[in-house]
């Protein structure tokens, strides 16, 4: 979450936390450009049609087909995978193959979900859907999937099979955690609890950064204990994203979100900030209420966000997301015990857990 005083790494992040945004920049610098000719690489293999959307959708080109100096997001994901291996003795450069392919998996996840969320923007630029249209950013969310899991087939890495298998078991349940935010859209929200939303989070977010922590480990050659041990640290670690990407969505600056101001407040959506608000049985959860009970794409948004923050959803998702980290902590050090070894995870797990924007 961002500005409460209930979470002191988020309030304080700008100053106290200057020197672990440095560190994970860095960490995320070095990840992106081991990863980058793998995924770059494995992208031309795919067939020309869905290859034009998947360069369009991860900023190496632009609609036309002319190169484009934008990225893919910030690699969070694969410098999870590279940080475990070195956390755990490992050399990362083996598990290069294994990183791209859990990236491939994440953007399969965000072409879909543009358009079942009718998404039209994304990085500061339209969403691949809305250029190509539904069925080519389906199709290529498709095609990057299955690009992943014939990249594990491919390694000859004594790991790629079980990494093969969790990334499997993992995108099971990225779709399980999408059905749920699908159905609990679909619901009037009072009939929505924290409870269900909160493991629709852990679906749909924690579980991939769990998992890409957990391959870390398997390429690293560590064993089951420890794998699980850091699925379990990226897991709540995930979910205090989470917590804080919901209230960058209320919240954030435009300028630094690339999606205009309340726009998950106009379209309703069951946020974990604003479920928390509404069930606070406070009068401005009731104006909540009838505010969301509004047609989508209507109302003022100021207002709700107003409201959402009097409810004290703000403060509960940010002090939620401080819990979170707190057991993705004790996760971690199960698995690495050593500070100085675990430095890696930990400055990328303060990276994404301190984003104010």
């Amino acid at each position: 979450m961002t500005d409460t005083t209930t979470d002191t790494a988020a309030t304080t992040a700008p100053e106290q936390g200057a020197g672990e945004g440095h560190e994970a920049a860095e960490i995320l610098d070095a990840a992106r450009a081991l990863v980058d000719p793998e995924l770059c690489a494995a992208v031309e293999s795919l067939p020309a049609a869905v290859r034009k959307v998947a360069r369009y959708h991860l900023g190496w080109e632009h609609a036309d087909g002319t190169p484009a100096t934008g990225n893919g997001g910030k690699a969070i994901r694969p410098a999870l995978v590279l940080a475990a291996v070195r956390a755990l003795g490992g050399e990362p450069k083996t598990a290069v193959r294994a990183a791209a392919a859990v990236e491939l998996t994440h953007n399969f996840t965000l072409l879909h979900d543009d358009v079942m969320d009718r998404d039209t923007t994304r990085r500061h630029r339209p969403t691949a859907w809305a250029v190509f249209g539904d069925a080519a950013a389906i199709l290529t969310g498709d095609a990057m999937q299955a690009l992943a899991q014939r990249m594990l087939a491919d390694d000859l890495h004594p790991g790629a099979m079980e990494a093969a298998a969790r990334l499997a078991l993992c995108v099971e349940e990225l779709c399980e955690g999408q059905f749920m935010d699908c159905s609990l859209e679909s619901r009037a929200p009072d009939q929505v609890t924290l409870d269900e939303c909160l493991a629709m989070a852990e679906a749909k977010t924690g579980a991939l950064l769990g998992c890409a922590c957990a391959i870390g480990a398997v390429y690293a050659g560590a064993g089951r204990e420890a794998a699980d041990a850091l699925d379990g640290f990226g897991r709540q670690a995930g979910l205090a994203f989470q917590l804080i990407d919901d209230v960058i969505g209320i919240w954030g600056d435009p300028g630094h979100t690339g999606k205009p101001a309340g726009a998950d407040l106009t379209a309703r959506k069951k946020s974990l900030p604003v479920v928390a608000a509404l069930a606070s049985d406070t009068p401005a959860a009731a104006e909540l209420a009838e505010l969301y009970g509004g047609p989508p794409g209507e109302g003022d948004p100021a207002r709700t966000a107003s409201a959402v923050e009097r409810a004290g959803g703000r403060d509960w998702a940010q002090g939620h997301a401080a819990d979170r980290m707190s057991g993705a902590l004790g996760q971690l050090a199960k698995a690495v015990p050593d500070p100085e070894a675990a430095g890696g995870l930990l400055a990328i797990a303060e990276f994404v857990t301190r984003r104010r924007h």
